[in-house]
């Protein structure tokens, strides 16, 4: 009996899940960007809207403030809106100079007020500033176009999901586990439930990223509950830091001057993990990259993730700084040498990929990233060279069958359990992968298909793509560079580590041993997921959903009215 109810909730969860993820990714893509107007440049001819907190000015069409003016050079100035909510223009690349109201601009930048007239060479133009009543009224008058998706609705959806994989759990797990594993996607159901009313009385009206974190999180809970159940309320306190992480690193991006402020310190706190894991790292499946206190396991390599896209995103107060740039660059080799030494190549390329998404987004420069990449395949030979154990397991990519029981052997049993499992699976707990090696980290994709099926391990790499695609498209209405660069960064990153994780686990890739983003066991791995799925929330440019812009308070409300 009870092997045909999992076996009854096996056909019907897959449909819960696509439920779940069409109704997310419906909500995040079909309602229309919001493009803010913080303030006004006019000109003898027209007024042009200042749509985002640090703003281009020049006479290249990719300006933010396009002046088609010959005496404007190209790229002449860059307006930026403090945390404070106050103005500063600085004098970039510029031949005519800039000043305003008659005094010249100097490095440090000249702060600007609503009416102050603004001299780029010969051509004056006044700027306009808007306070927040303002700016409320002009996006009340505006229509914005939501689609009919309420969250509560696709969270009761993924609700009735978690509580089938927790009836094949309670069907399928030894009896003296389904307590602990009841207890753990309870907690989980609860979670999510709070942090939507959470939201809700912060009056964000946005929770589609926080779902669909919590959907692949539901996951990596089975995974846990299949492979280790006795671990799953110590999964259950990493979710929960996880949440917590999420909302005090998005709280703290609110403040842009302070977040940039912190962006040396982070480094520096980055780079001392990592010297901290050279020196007294222990070494695991052939990487350096762990720090045992007592029974606890730590790997800060995850937590340099943050750190690394926290440091480079923040572009400093003047744009185009070259400095700045080399000096990432600076930083971003030392992140990616110390890795390679401690042979954990995997991440190194992650922390690559994320470094050339942010370096041209900072640079807008190919030659930039071409010379980077030459650097690197040099680099990567040389290494391939030195370490034999990385040579060995790419001379066994696309040739595992060749030797099932040597290089092949994870690869091989993993393509053969994850085959075994068909669209719809044999049920949580069912699966035989569990018991292999690494079985909830390495190869985790296979064993949610052998045991969830195809179709909610394709919905797993499904929701990440969608906050990765999500994040892209926000790029354009972005606020501030800050959080454009550090959403795309992060997807670049959620994205990499998806392709090496799948792919690897299925020998289309390199077999590298990384982490599946939420799904994968590991606390470090899913603490630092939830922490950088803030940098994506923070680029949400859609009215009421990213958490680093503030609703209107009651004040302002009765004020408007």
């Amino acid at each position: 009996m009870s092997a045909l109810i999992v076996k009854i909730i096996s056909f019907i969860a897959p449909l819960f899940a696509i439920i779940v993820l069409i109704r997310a990714v419906r909500s995040m893509f079909n309602g229309k960007t919001q493009t803010e107007i913080w303030g006004y440049i006019q000109t003898d001819e027209k007024v042009l809207r200042i749509t985002h907190w640090e703003n281009i000015i020049g006479r290249t069409r990719s300006a933010d403030i396009h002046l088609s003016n010959p005496k404007v050079s190209r790229v002449h100035a860059v307006l930026i809106r403090t945390a404070k909510a106050k103005w500063r223009i600085f004098d970039i690349f510029s031949k005519g100079g800039v000043r305003v109201n008659g005094d010249p601009v100097g490095a440090s930048g000249y702060p600007l007020n609503d009416g102050d007239i603004i001299n780029l060479s010969d051509v004056s133009v006044r700027f306009r500033d808007i306070n927040e009543r303002q700016r409320s009224e002009i996006e009340s008058r505006r229509v914005v176009t939501w689609k009919n998706v309420h969250p509560a609705v696709t969270l009761l959806y993924l609700s009735v999901f978690q509580i089938m994989i927790l009836l094949e759990h309670c069907f399928t797990a030894a009896s003296e586990n389904v307590p602990e594993i009841a207890l753990g996607f309870v907690l989980l159901i609860l979670l999510e439930w709070f942090c939507y009313f959470l939201m809700r009385s912060l009056r964000k009206t946005g929770f589609e990223v926080e779902i669909i974190a919590f959907f692949l999180s539901t996951i990596g809970l089975s995974v846990i509950a299949t492979s280790v159940p006795t671990e799953i309320f110590r999964q259950m306190i990493i979710v929960f830091a996880g949440v917590v992480a999420f909302f005090l690193l998005g709280a703290w991006m609110r403040d842009l001057d302070r977040t940039k402020t912190m962006r040396i310190p982070a480094a520096v706190i980055a780079i001392g993990l990592l010297a901290v894991t050279l020196v007294i790292g222990d070494v695991q499946n052939g990487a350096k990259n762990w720090i045992f206190i007592g029974s606890t396991s730590i790997q800060p390599s995850e937590f340099v993730k943050v750190a690394f896209i926290y440091v480079g995103a923040a572009t400093l107060d003047r744009l185009f700084s070259t400095k700045n740039l080399i000096v990432f660059i600076g930083f971003s080799a030392v992140c990616v040498m110390a890795l390679a030494l401690m042979s954990d190549f995997g991440t190194a390329l992650i922390f690559f990929a994320t470094f050339l998404v942010i370096s041209f987004m900072r640079s807008g420069s190919i030659a930039t990233v071409a010379l980077a990449v030459s650097g690197a395949g040099m680099a990567g030979f040389l290494m391939l060279k030195i370490k034999t154990h990385v040579a060995k397991r790419f001379a066994a990519w696309g040739h595992v069958w060749e030797d099932v029981y040597d290089t092949g052997y994870q690869q091989t049993h993993a393509m053969s359990a994850g085959a075994g499992g068909g669209l719809f699976g044999k049920g949580a707990g069912n699966g035989w992968l569990k018991d292999g090696f690494a079985a909830n980290t390495d190869t985790v994709f296979s064993l949610v298909c052998e045991e969830l099926g195809l179709l909610i391990a394709i919905c797993a790499v499904l929701a990440v793509l969608s906050l990765a695609f999500f994040a892209v498209r926000n790029t354009a209405q972005g606020r501030s560079a800050y959080y454009s660069i550090a959403a795309c960064a992060t997807a670049s990153m959620f994205t990499i580590q998806l392709a090496l994780n799948v792919f690897g686990s299925v020998d289309i890739l390199p077999f590298t041993g990384v982490t599946f983003p939420f799904v994968s066991r590991g606390g470090s791995s899913v603490l630092a997921c939830w922490m950088l799925l803030a940098f994506i929330k923070a680029g949400d440019t859609r009215k009421g959903a990213s958490f680093v812009v503030k609703a209107p308070d009651a004040k302002d409300k009765e004020a408007k009215a």
